[in-house]
């Protein structure tokens, strides 16, 4: 199959089917990150308030000289801010901390707080209430979730009036969650992946090297080729220029059906925790 460079979101907006992650970066490292990866050719830069790192990835846009309108930048709701006004308070403060007068993607970020647990389900509603206006209010350009599973997204659809255009979970090879894949893909929400790596798991796989070694690739853009293969939208980390730029260079070849079998079921790279018992 062709991959795409962009994929069309379930409300019209175009997003760039390779993103930047900034998870575990410093602000130093954001921002070196975000330079190097617009200058590759990068439009698409993922963060969080919780990753506190916000600023640095504004300030690192702003810098590049890019018109705004030509990335398309991510943030997320952390824990301490489920509830309508909560959220709307927190939304304002990570667009501050951009630099931003928009976001084109708002996520919660986890389904199930531990502070809220077991009444999780209405702090969601209000959350997502909150996010639905500021979309209508045309301050972000899509809004969804991030670490949902089927239970927590058929919670919110109860009450949504605007579907998740998006559900950001961890997805690495041989780690796959094919329960909310397929849910989301009926649904029409695109699933992307965080940790397409396996947290670096990924780079001590014998089976993977051999196969990069092989194909004259690096076992990152293996593992990009395999989730883009899937359909999923893959957030790679890195902090070095030269990888940065190589993980963009990943749809000049075709993985075989036997290969993407045996991605998916390498072993290794960890697990997919359930985000009910998650200890935050």
């Amino acid at each position: 199959m062709k991959l795409k460079k962009e994929y069309v979101l379930n409300n019209g907006v175009v997003v760039p089917s390779i993103g930047l992650g900034t998870w575990q970066s410093s602000e130093e490292d954001a921002y070196f990150a975000v330079t190097e990866a617009l200058k590759a050719g990068y439009r698409h830069i993922d963060t969080a308030s919780i990753y506190r790192n916000e600023k640095a990835v504004g300030q690192a846009i702003a810098d590049s000289g890019i018109p705004r309108s030509e990335i398309f930048v991510t943030t997320k709701l952390w824990n301490d801010a489920h509830g309508y006004e909560e959220a709307k308070q927190a939304f304002h403060e990570s667009l501050e901390r951009l630099g931003m007068d928009y976001v084109d993607l708002y996520l919660i970020h986890w389904p199930n707080p531990k502070a809220l647990r077991p009444n999780w389900q209405e702090p969601n509603r209000q959350a997502w209430k909150a996010m639905e206006e500021l979309y209508e209010a045309g301050l972000i350009r899509a809004i969804g979730v991030s670490n949902f599973r089927v239970h927590h997204l058929e919670e919110l659809f109860k009450t949504a009036r605007i579907i998740p255009a998006i559900n950001q979970i961890r997805l690495a090879p041989g780690a796959l969650q094919p329960e909310v894949t397929e849910w989301c893909e009926q649904h029409e929400i695109q699933v992307e992946a965080y940790s397409p790596f396996g947290t670096g798991r990924l780079f001590e796989n014998e089976t993977i090297k051999k196969m990069a070694e092989d194909l004259g690739k690096s076992p990152a853009q293996i593992a990009l080729n395999w989730s883009l293969s899937h359909g999923f939208l893959p957030l790679p980390k890195s902090v070095h220029q030269d990888r940065i730029q190589s993980n963009l260079n990943v749809f000049d070849f075709e993985l075989s059906q036997e290969q993407m079998e045996i991605i998916n079921h390498l072993e290794g790279l960890g697990s997919n925790h359930s985000p009910d018992e998650m200890n935050f």
